[in-house]
């Protein structure tokens, strides 16, 4: 496992960095990477809601890495798939989710991307109201 920033190097985005890449329409020959999660937040409005998994097991954001390059660290931007049923309720996109049992899948490039990066069927999440501002400003790894 890697230290790695979440995020690209603004000055390849207009001064933009981008944290996100969307699955459709591209392929991921190399530079593959994953973001071990329990969970992820998601904010509408005032708002904040927690998104796991309905049997509670972790699972891993599909991932793209970057090389790091002058002052920016080694970074990487985590791939999105149209959002399924519950979550589509509060937005159009999550990131793609990766099983356990697709780990090397992902990583050696075993099965096409088409395969693995899927919008997961109705009652795959369990959606929670969080209850405060939020205290974390980063993606917690």
């Amino acid at each position: 496992m890697v230290h790695a920033r979440w995020g690209s190097d603004p000055r390849f985005g207009a001064g933009t960095s981008f944290r996100f890449v969307r699955s459709e329409g591209k392929t991921f020959p190399s530079h593959r990477c994953l973001v071990p999660a329990s969970e992820f937040h998601m904010t509408v409005g005032d708002k904040r809601y927690r998104v796991t998994l309905d049997g509670g097991n972790f699972f891993y954001l599909a991932a793209v890495w970057e090389p790091a390059m002058a002052d920016w660290p080694e970074s990487y931007k985590i791939v999105t798939v149209t959002a399924n049923p519950e979550v589509s309720r509060f937005q159009e996109r999550h990131g793609a989710i990766i099983h356990r049992r697709q780990v090397m899948q992902w990583l050696d490039r075993t099965v096409p991307e088409t395969e693995l990066l899927e919008t997961p069927p109705a009652r795959t999440f369990i959606i929670e109201e969080i209850a405060g501002s939020a205290i974390q400003t980063a993606l917690a790894l």
